[in-house]
C-alpha cells in the first residue's frame, strides 16, 4: 500500500500549493477521513450504452466504489464511491454560444480528473467554460462527502461536505460545507459554510447565508473529525439498503417500470413506490413508499420517502424529500432537505422553485403556495415569510431587495427566466418530455446500460492502486 499512501501525499501537497494564498491546509480535513483499507474493499464499475462513447482511461489511481459513464480519464487520483457521469458531454460538431460567439466543438468532450481526491462526489454535466469546450477538467482538487461538481472545471480547490459548484469555473478556492456557488468564474475565494450564491454578471446576484449556529445541527465539519449532523446521519442510517444492490449481480425490479422510464440498477426502490411514464431514477437514489408522476426524476444521492410528486418534478442531485406532496413542475435544488412529518405534511404548490441547498424542516403542517421561490432555513410559517417570494413579484424587481438573510440585486425577471429555462432543459435532457417519437432523454437512453467491474491490486506496494487500463471500442 506504499504507492497509495504516496499518491495521497502527492495530491494533498499539490492542493495545498494552490491554496497557499488562502492559507488553507487540506491535510487535517482529509487525513484518515477514508482509511486506506477502505480503498481496497470495493470494485469500480463503468457503464456501456449505445448512446455514449466507450472511452475510459485509468492511470495510477484508486477508484474504489466509483462509477463512470461516457468519456472519462483519471490520472494520479483517488476516487472513493464517486459518480463520474459523462452522459451530457459535448460532441464533435456541436456549437456553443457565448456572448454572441458561436464556437464549434472540435472533438468529443472528456471529463479529465488529475491529481485529485474525490470522496462520494458527483461529477456531471459538461464544461461551461468557453475556453475549455472539449476538456471538463478537475485538477489538484479535494472534495468531501456528497459534494457536487456540476459543469464546473476546477483547479486547485477544496469542497467541503454537501458543497456544490455549479456551472462555474473555479481556481484556487475553498468552498465550505453546504455552500452552493453558481457564479460563472471565481478565483482565490474562501466561501464560508452555508453560503448560497447565484450570480449572472450584469444580470443578477442572489446571496444567502445560513446562521452557522443553526446550520451546525444539519452539517458541520472540523479538521480531525468526520462530517457530523443530521444530513450525514440521515444518509448513514440508510446505507445498508445499498449493500444488496452493490453485492448482488442480478436484481429484478421490485416495482413495475414503464417501457419509457428508467430505473438504475444501482438505485434502491422500497415497496409501495409507483413509477410513471418518462420517470428517471439515477444510481444511488433511494425511493420508498412514494409516487413519481409522469416525467418526474430522482437524481444521484436523492432520497424520496413517503412522498408524492405529481409530475415533471426535478429533484436535483442530493436532494431529499420526506413526508411531502409536490405539485407539478416543482423544482427542488441540489442537496436540499425537505422534511415534513407523518402528522404534519409539507405541501409545495405547482410551478414553485426550491433553491439549491434549502432546508425545510417542519413540525407543524406547512403549505407553500404555487409559483413561489423558497430559500434558506424554514422551520415554521414565520420562517417561510422571510425566506420566500412569489415568482410574479420577483419578476417585477428591477434593482434589488433583501429579505431575512437573503440579498438580491439586479433584474428579477432575468433570474426567474434563467431558472425556468434551466428547468426545461433538465426535463428535456432527462426524457421527461418524450412523446414516443421525439425528445428521448436519459430515461429512455439509459434503459439498456450494462456494467463492467474493475479491481485494484490486492497485495504488495501497489495494493489499492488500479492497473493502468485503457478501454476503447
Amino acid at each position: 500500500m506504499k504507492s497509495l499512501k504516496e499518491l495521497f501525499d502527492r495530491i494533498t501537497q499539490r492542493v495545498n500549493i494552490n491554496l497557499r494564498e488562502l492559507k488553507f491546509d487540506v491535510n487535517p480535513f482529509v487525513k484518515d477521513l477514508v482509511p486506506f483499507h477502505q480503498l481496497v474493499k470495493f470494485y469500480a464499475f463503468y457503464g456501456i450504452t449505445p448512446h455514449h462513447p466507450l472511452d475510459f482511461q485509468f492511470r495510477h489511481s484508486n477508484l474504489a466504489g466509483s462509477y463512470f459513464l461516457g468519456k472519462c480519464c483519471t490520472t494520479n487520483s483517488i476516487l472513493y464511491k464517486s459518480d463520474i457521469r459523462g452522459d451530457e458531454l459535448k460532441k464533435k460538431g456541436d456549437t456553443c454560444e457565448f456572448q454572441g460567439f458561436k464556437i464549434p466543438v472540435s472533438r468529443d468532450e472528456a471529463i479529465r480528473i488529475e491529481d485529485s481526491f474525490l470522496i462520494k462526489t458527483l461529477v456531471h454535466n459538461f464544461s461551461h467554460d468557453p475556453e475549455t469546450l472539449e476538456n471538463f477538467f478537475i485538477r489538484n482538487t479535494v472534495s468531501t462527502h456528497y459534494a457536487n461538481i456540476h459543469g464546473s472545471p476546477t483547479d486547485g480547490s477544496y469542497l467541503g461536505p454537501f458543497a456544490t459548484v455549479d456551472l462555474t469555473t473555479m481556481n484556487d478556492c475553498v468552498i465550505g460545507a453546504f455552500s452552493y456557488v453558481q457564479a460563472g468564474e471565481i478565483s482565490h475565494l474562501h466561501i464560508e459554510p452555508g453560503t448560497v450564491w447565484v450570480r449572472s454578471p450584469n444580470n443578477f446576484n442572489f446571496l444567502y447565508r445560513y446562521p452557522l449556529n443553526k446550520l451546525s445541527h444539519y452539517i458541520h465539519f472540523t479538521a480531525g473529525a468526520p462530517p457530523q449532523g443530521l444530513l450525514i446521519d440521515f444518509v448513514e442510517d440508510r446505507k445498508e439498503a445499498f449493500q444488496r444492490v452493490f453485492e448482488t449481480m442480478n436484481i429484478d425490479p421490485s416495482v413495475t417500470i414503464p417501457n419509457n422510464a428508467s430505473l438504475d440498477r444501482f438505485a434502491v426502490i422500497k415497496p409501495k413506490t409507483h413509477i410513471s411514464d418518462n420517470v428517471l431514477v439515477a444510481q444511488r437514489a433511494f425511493l420508498q413508499n412514494s409516487w413519481m408522476g409522469k416525467g418526474a426524476n430522482a437524481q444521484e444521492n436523492c432520497y424520496i420517502i413517503n412522498s408524492r410528486l405529481e409530475g415533471f418534478n426535478v429533484t436535483a442531485h442530493g436532494a431529499k424529500i420526506i413526508e411531502a406532496d409536490l405539485g407539478q413542475n416543482v423544482f427542488v435544488g441540489f442537496n436540499s432537505f425537505l422534511r415534513g412529518r407523518p402528522d404534519c405534511r409539507l405541501s409545495i404548490g405547482k410551478e414553485s422553485i426550491i433553491m439549491p441547498h434549502t432546508i425545510i424542516d417542519v413540525k407543524e403542517p406547512l403549505s407553500i403556495p404555487p409559483g413561489h421561490l423558497v430559500w434558506g432555513l424554514v422551520t415554521s410559517p414565520a420562517d417561510l415569510e422571510n425566506n420566500s417570494i412569489e415568482l410574479k413579484e420577483l419578476t417585477k424587481i428591477s434593482e434589488g431587495f433583501s429579505r431575512g438573510n437573503m440579498f438580491f440585486e439586479g433584474n428579477g425577471s432575468s433570474f426567474v427566466t434563467a431558472f425556468r429555462d434551466r428547468i426545461h432543459h433538465i426535463l428535456e435532457a432527462n426524457g421527461a418530455l418524450y412523446d414516443g417519437v421525439k425528445n428521448k432523454g436519459h430515461a429512455q437512453k439509459n434503459q439498456n446500460i450494462s456494467f463492467n467491474t474493475i479491481q485494484p491490486y490486492p497485495e504488495g506496494d501497489l495494493k489499492g492502486l488500479y492497473p493502468t487500463i485503457i478501454i476503447r471500442p
